[in-house]
């Protein structure tokens, strides 16, 4: 079973429905039957056009709903026949699902949690640990936004920001998650980039590709974590690391500063650097200013603390990290860091450990107990 052909289908499905009149929440119930029979059946009997098999099932386990629902009676006159057989349309839904998904009847931070669900293929955990709540509380918040949902139509596409919010955080899910999804949000916004002149979307895409231009430097073959100052940078896509800086430039020449320009400019930065020692701490401490005044995000302001670490001395980036919560996400990975860089290597190892027991994955788990075991072990 190709479960990444039914990730990747999944999303045009889902919109095909939702074209053909099904609201949202029906049309998410109704693809999910469908993929649950494709595991079932595809293994003995693999169909010769997947998408268009997925459509057909799908459709009818939506209508099989309806017409089990009597409050839909009115419903099963419009939708009472099945889509002509043969092959699917080849064509991608996927950026316009997102826009649908972005409805005005929705909050921007309710769109993007049932977007991400629903279309980006994420959990309801991954979607928590991005917004910095618990899994509880995400999962109630995607609950009403299917429920405000299910009675309208999905025919008044959302705003821009909200679908860049969901592609951000697809990426970075992509980016440092278990699941791979960098490639998909790159290529999604690529397309939206050639729909929309718009300077955060540009910045959008040139700070995808900055991050990506070092996927390959930032493993080793076994998988371990190497962090950006011990990466390779022979190993870096120059020609992305082209690509992102002028897409930047461009941008930032039409004076309209956005987050996702911000981000890309300290990005920029770690690229333009031949070496880690090298890296101009001071600008990148400038542009994290920056992003604290767009935001006001207590992620920026913790990779804040890490660059003034960097520029001013581990006490300096200690001083930072004191005002923040120490709740918040790889806050005692930091606090371990910045200990270790001002010699406390006891109180360093302690809070590696502490903060493997933290970690949000395997690959960062295993990479924090072996900076723990390294500083035990030359004590």
């Amino acid at each position: 079973m190709n479960e990444a052909l039914l990730r990747s289908l999944t999303p045009n499905v889902l919109a095909v429905l939702v074209r053909r009149g099904a609201n949202f929440a029906a049309a998410e119930d109704a693809v999910q039957d469908a993929l649950v029979e494709a595991v079932r059946v595809w293994p003995a009997d693999p169909p010769r056009d997947p998408k268009g098999w997925l459509v057909t099932v799908a459709w009818r386990r939506f209508l099989d709903a309806t017409r089990a629902d009597t409050a839909r009676r009115r419903r099963e006159d419009r939708v009472d026949e099945e889509p002509t057989p043969g092959p699917a349309p080849a064509q991608d839904d996927t950026l316009h699902l997102y826009f649908l998904c972005a409805h005005p009847s929705l909050t921007p931070s309710s769109a993007v949690a049932l977007t991400l669900r629903a279309v980006g293929g994420l959990t309801t955990r991954q979607i928590a640990q991005a917004y910095l709540v618990p899994e509880a509380t995400m999962a109630q918040r995607i609950s009403r936004a299917k429920r405000t949902v299910s009675g309208v139509r999905l025919d008044q596409p959302g705003d821009v920001a909200t679908v860049l919010r969901v592609l951000y955080l697809v990426f970075n899910e992509g980016y440092s998650g278990d699941v791979d999804l960098a490639a998909e949000a790159i290529r999604l916004t690529r397309q939206l980039a050639t729909a929309i002149d718009h300077p955060e979307v540009a910045g959008l895409l040139a700070l995808m590709l900055l991050h990506h231009a070092r996927r390959a430097a930032r493993t080793t073959p076994d998988g371990s974590l190497v962090p950006l100052a011990e990466q390779d940078r022979t190993r870096w896509d120059t020609r992305m690391i082209t690509e992102g800086v002028a897409l930047l430039q461009t941008a930032l020449s039409r004076d309209r500063l956005g987050e996702f320009q911000a981000q890309a400019a300290v990005a920029a930065l770690h690229a333009d650097a031949p070496t880690a020692e090298e890296t101009d701490w001071v600008q990148i401490v400038e542009w994290y200013d920056e992003l604290a005044h767009l935001t006001d995000n207590p992620v920026v302001r913790l990779n804040r603390a890490v660059a003034v670490g960097e520029a001013d001395g581990p006490r300096a980036g200690l001083a930072e990290l004191a005002a923040l919560d120490e709740s918040l996400p790889r806050h005692t990975a930091v606090a371990a860091y910045l200990h270790e860089r001002d010699g406390d290597v006891k109180t360093a190892a302690r809070l590696y450990a502490e903060a493997a027991q933290k970690a949000p994955n395997l690959a960062e788990r295993n990479h924090l107990t072996r900076q723990a075991a390294r500083l035990n072990a030359d004590r």
